[in-house]
């Protein structure tokens, strides 16, 4: 499969590989309750944030806004699951997620900087993943679901950018955001061997 026609991302090192994509599309109802479980966990990371930062007026009014969309999101996957018979349930996550939060040093306002580049190269991989999705996915109707939310994904990381950058220098930003950049596609360098978004 040939995955070298498609854009690049700014904010990652490394693109998805033609393995994942395989992996994906051969599991579609396991990466669809996969994905229900990454809107869920979007929307409770911007409240988090909402409720951490009360007197950052702009993050506050920006991740409200993503909030309620990822809850969008979350019940039009499901729908999806529920056309297709499948019961919301756990699934055990992939090691993306906690190793990456790792990097989040723990001292303000280092983790402050680092939990939203943190949740902007989450964005981007999503964005990159449901557009993957979209272009290759053998449902039409399914792959159109991926195309409507790819977008929605874009402007998300590009939130994270700009609360980034209104908070800390830019320069700051651009230094701390390539390191971890790194450690993200160092995650994923090797596949998961169960389908997930982020894997």
């Amino acid at each position: 499969m040939m995955l070298a026609d498609l854009p690049s991302i700014k904010f990652l090192q490394q693109p998805t590989t033609s393995g994942w994509v395989e992996q994906a599309i051969a599991h579609l109802d396991t990466l669809l309750l996969d994905h229900s479980h990454c809107e869920r966990k979007a929307a409770g990371v911007a409240v988090n944030l909402m409720f951490r930062y009360p007197a950052h007026t702009k993050l506050v009014r920006m991740l409200t806004a993503i909030a309620q969309e990822e809850l969008q999101h979350f019940e039009q996957v499901n729908q999806w699951l529920e056309r297709r018979g499948i019961a919301l349930g756990l699934l055990p996550a992939p090691p993306y997620g906690t190793l990456l939060n790792a990097q989040i040093r723990k001292q303000e306002p280092q983790r402050l900087l680092d939990t939203l580049l943190v949740c902007g190269l989450i964005e981007a991989r999503s964005h990159e993943r449901l557009g993957l999705l979209a272009r290759h996915c053998p449902e039409p109707d399914l792959a159109a679901f991926y195309q409507e939310l790819m977008a929605s994904e874009a402007r998300h990381y590009g939130v994270y950018w700009l609360l980034a950058t209104t908070y800390f220098d830019r320069d700051s930003v651009s230094q701390r955001l390539e390191a971890l950049a790194v450690v993200e596609s160092q995650i994923l360098s090797t596949l998961h061997p169960e389908p997930r978004i982020h894997s």
